[in-house]
């Protein structure tokens, strides 16, 4: 069975003496395929001679696993080999309930880069950002490993303590010490903000459309005068397609959430809500950052697109791509997680590498803001080999966000962008909502540090 997810049939070589069989066939097909046996008749020549040549024992089948995952993430970052064992812990993770950190991440050149922490996880309260390299655990450096090794170095049993190396940007590496848990991801956070509600839904697993209806509910009930909602998807790392298009059906009444298109034109595949809007009208603003990645960005985009709410913060992820997890033998050899379409907002748009651009840019920091202005932002369009939108659209380079944080905000204390969300609600719209002063950026002072660190303008010696 076929589940599709947010984040899935290939040739299996059996070894080289098989090949000797498969090269008369050869001979009869296509001379495509034909090419495709001999390359099969290579890859066993070189698992023969890796096993008997090598300096020490091989493993054959974490050989073999290693090749398939290989060749599965250089067609793009999110299509690989799941083993049986990293099969099992994915279906977790999407039940909602698994132990471990609490961590999104993904791998960048053979380093294990993330995406977004978990609200209320082991990760997130020790201070893990979207962007942080884990470059080892436990002091055994994960560099080159694939996603599937270094989560499973990470994950053990609940109340085991772990220490994560981390590189983050303008800093030396630094130790992370936390204790395993049992992750429960919340799938909904709900209070009021004055006369305004406020929902906060970290992830997409199968529970998130129940909580976050039962969540409004009980903000209603308890406020039948609210005037409007704030719904935050920052740091959402994605999840579940269903689930994206039954929380975008809370707030819209018919119509299309959500298609996904694949390599042919008639390969299309439309997602509608059902007539009905929960909230009955009520103003909606949308929260979103660089760590709302695929569910999440299906969820602000259709908002958008359908006029349904404004989006504030920052482009999100920009990870608009299918990956349809492909069990082989039933799970029992593990499966396929392979990126298979592309998703798009209602209105046409690709959400790959360009991402969700919100109505009002807020950055959440005057550290955020100088860092957006001065260098490309970490994404999906970070990855040399992501897949590309499918219009040719490129993502929003270097540049000064439209607000920040004024001179004398407490940004410990405050939520900057949640602040300006709930002032569009109060003024009606982002057009009606009083600005902010745009922040002033440093580029060139930044500009000359990186300069002379690199080098540029220093004589150049030569070495014969």
């Amino acid at each position: 069975m076929r589940k599709y997810l947010l984040i899935g049939v290939s040739a299996f070589v059996l070894g080289a003496g098989t090949m000797a069989y498969v090269s008369p066939i050869a001979q009869a097909t296509s001379p495509s395929k034909a090419r495709t046996y001999k390359m099969l008749e290579l890859f066993g020549d070189v698992v023969a001679t890796v096993e008997n040549s090598y300096v020490s024992e091989v493993d054959d089948k974490k050989l073999i696993e290693a090749a398939l995952d290989g060749m599965l993430t250089s067609l793009d970052p999110h299509s690989g080999y799941l083993s049986p064992e990293s099969f099992d812990d994915m279906q977790d993770t999407t039940r909602g309930e698994y132990g471990g950190l609490g961590l999104e991440v993904t791998s960048e050149d053979g380093v294990v880069k993330v995406i977004s922490p978990m609200d209320g996880t082991p990760a997130a309260r020790a201070g893990v950002q979207a962007g942080d390299y884990i470059t080892a655990v436990n002091s055994q450096s994960v560099l080159g490993l694939t996603v599937s090794e270094a989560v499973k170095q990470m994950r053990g049993a609940p109340g085991e303590p772990v220490t994560l190396t981390i590189a983050r940007d303008k800093t030396d590496p630094f130790d992370v010490k936390l204790i395993r848990e049992v992750i429960k991801p919340r799938a909904a956070i709900a209070r009021m903000e004055g006369d305004y509600g406020y929902v906060r839904l970290p992830g997409f697993n199968e529970k998130s459309t129940e909580a976050l209806i039962a969540g409004i509910q009980d903000l209603r009930a308890k406020n039948p005068a609210m005037k409007g909602l704030v719904f935050d998807l920052r740091n959402n790392p994605g999840g579940l397609l269903d689930q994206a298009v039954s929380v975008s059906d809370i707030f819209l009444d018919g119509g299309e959430v959500v298609s996904q298109r694949g390599r042919e034109a008639r390969d299309i595949q439309r997602y509608n809500a059902r007539p009905g809007d929960m909230l009955n009208g009520l103003p909606v603003v949308v929260l979103i950052n660089q760590g709302s990645a695929s569910a999440a960005e299906i969820v602000a985009g259709a908002l958008q697109d359908r006029h349904r709410a404004e989006i504030v913060g920052i482009t999100s992820f920009g990870k608009g791509s299918v990956q349809t997890v492909i069990p082989l033998r039933g799970g029992a050899d593990g499966a396929l997680k392979l990126t298979t379409a592309r998703y798009f907002t209602p209105s046409g748009r690709s959400i790959q590498k360009t991402g969700i651009e919100p109505n009002l840019e807020v950055a959440q920091t005057k550290d955020q803001a100088q860092d957006i202005a001065n260098r490309v932002w970490f994404s999906e369009a970070s990855f040399k080999n992501a897949l590309n939108a499918d219009e040719g659209k490129t993502r929003k380079g270097a540049h000064t966000p439209a607000e920040a944080p004024p001179p004398g905000f407490d940004e410990k204390k405050g939520d900057f962008q949640l602040e300006r969300a709930l002032a569009v609600l109060k003024a009606g719209s982002v057009e009606a909502v009083p600005k902010m002063p745009k922040p002033a950026a440093k580029i060139a002072e930044v500009t000359a540090k990186a300069a002379a660190a690199a080098g540029v303008g220093k004589p150049t010696v030569e070495k014969k």
